[in-house]
């Protein structure tokens, strides 16, 4: 266990799992890269009975894995892990037998763990993959109660549409599910200082919005370089190891990995999002229900969220990018010309900045238990929206940030500020946050209080318009 950091939570499942004196079917799901593979090796090292990973979808020249592919590496994996040599299995029906026999020859009346990596991969079209599943655990595997069964996959929602919602022969069959979220700061934290990265907490921030706590992504910073190095060096300069990873994440995910980033990069034109039937006309989409489906599959994959804003119907419901390495590859390298080398090095490009300031907001709503704890309303029931204040003519229109509504008539109007030191109000910002108060006090009932909140890197100032903010959240209240 030592190579992990966290899931202290999900170790405790597969060990309880594991130590039971059923049969047990486990599916583990969650983004590309989180680390699933690496929880259950690690979980089960030495314990394995046996492992198998999917093709990718393509090859390194783009050439679809078939079924025959698939089954023919099933087939090594058998072989290597001690079965005695066979026939090349011709169906995913034949394939699981073997596995069945394979697993009875050597059945020593110990738990016997299968670990199936990459599910959704093995899964190609017109292959009879799920239904050859059903018939291995329904016909044999369920019955036997030293066996423990689990599949991993990064395509989400084949994993929530085949397995979890299943409404055929696997309906009700998984016994448990897990899905891994990627590393919170505290997490990431614990992780530079066991790989000896010397960073500060402002540049943890930086970090998280960039790679979004994806244990893989940390992987590739070295130690030796500062923060905007390695951004360099991974993203900008030639050959950079993660300029290609944007392509792969959606093609190792999606069946139609295009269309997936076509309205992925739609959506990231606007902060606040779009309504379904804006995304509709935006991309010039005649067909709704597959739009829906395309939805439906980048919510379940955490690249996009749905939310409705404070004060309108659901009808209006709205959805935007929250995948922090997305949100970063589209404003700096997606459908951009050339690529300065030194881009983040130098530090002080308009475009910088902007993204800054749009990916702080959405780490905070990564981070909204910390943030609670922080106001001391961790037990207080609460809702999370944002709110648009559009322009009157009179008045500019506005967006407030982030919105607390909370069951004890209180609702924190929060003002998200990533700044390199302590914010200061000015007279002018006083008077625009004095109207965005009024103005959602107007919505609000008349029992309820509006506090303004501020989240932002090191504090406030103190001066005679500090008090404009009821409270204030840092970033070490993020950890």
């Amino acid at each position: 266990m030592c190579n992990l950091i966290g899931r202290e939570k999900e170790i405790e499942t597969l060990k309880r799992l594991y130590n039971s004196t059923q049969s047990q079917f486990v599916a583990i799901y969650g983004r590309r890269r989180v680390g699933k593979t690496f929880l259950v090796d690690e979980t089960f090292k030495g314990k394995l009975t046996f492992r198998h990973s999917g093709l990718s979808p393509v090859d390194d020249k783009g050439k679809p894995h078939l079924l025959k592919d698939q089954l023919k590496h099933f087939y090594r994996s058998l072989l290597l892990q001690g079965m005695k040599k066979s026939h090349c299995p011709t169906s995913w029906g034949d394939a699981f037998f073997m596995l069945e026999q394979h697993l009875r020859s050597i059945d020593n009346g110990k738990r016997q763990v299968v670990f199936l990596d990459e599910l959704p991969w093995m899964d190609t079209p017109h292959s009879g993959f799920i239904t050859a599943l059903e018939g291995y655990w329904n016909s044999w595997a369920c019955q036997r109660s030293n066996l423990m069964l689990i599949v991993c996959g990064s395509a989400t929602s084949w994993v929530v549409d085949n397995l979890i919602n299943n409404h055929g022969g696997l309906y009700g069959r998984l016994t448990y599910e897990i899905k891994l979220s990627p590393f919170s700061l505290c997490e990431c934290e614990h992780f530079y200082k066991k790989n000896g990265i010397r960073m500060s907490r402002y540049d943890m921030v930086q970090s998280y919005m960039i790679f979004g706590g994806i244990p893989y992504y940390l992987n590739y910073l070295d130690n030796k370089l500062s923060l905007s190095q390695n951004i360099d060096t991974l993203f900008f300069n030639s050959n950079a190891k993660l300029s290609d990873e944007y392509d792969r994440l959606f093609l190792s995910v999606f069946k139609n990995p295009d269309e997936m980033k076509r309205i992925v990069e739609f959506l990231y034109t606007r902060r606040a999002g779009y309504t379904r039937m804006e995304i509709l006309k935006g991309l010039g989409i005649h067909e709704g229900g597959a739009l829906t489906k395309c939805l439906r599959a980048l919510i379940a994959g955490d690249f996009i969220v749905k939310y409705v804003p404070f004060g309108v119907s659901t009808r209006y419901e709205r959805y935007k990018v929250i995948d922090p390495f997305c949100m970063f590859y589209i404003h700096f390298l997606s459908g951009k010309g050339n690529i300065t080398p030194d881009l983040w090095a130098s530090g002080n490009q308009q475009s910088v900045i902007s993204w800054r300031g749009y990916a702080f907001e959405e780490l905070c709503f990564n981070h909204i238990n910390q943030i609670r704890a922080a106001l001391s309303i961790g037990g207080v029931n609460s809702t999370i929206s944002a709110f648009t204040i559009d322009g009157d003519g009179k008045e500019d229109g506005a967006q407030i940030d982030l919105l607390i509504n909370r069951s004890d008539n209180v609702v924190n109007m929060c003002e998200i500020k990533f700044y390199n030191d302590d914010f200061v109000v000015t007279k002018d910002y006083a008077r625009v946050l004095l109207r965005r108060q009024n103005v959602l006090a107007e919505k609000l009932p008349k029992k309820v209080v509006v506090h303004p909140t501020l989240i932002t890197t090191y504090g406030l100032k103190d001066n005679e318009y500090c008090g404009s903010f009821t409270s204030t959240v840092t970033i070490d209240d993020l950890f």
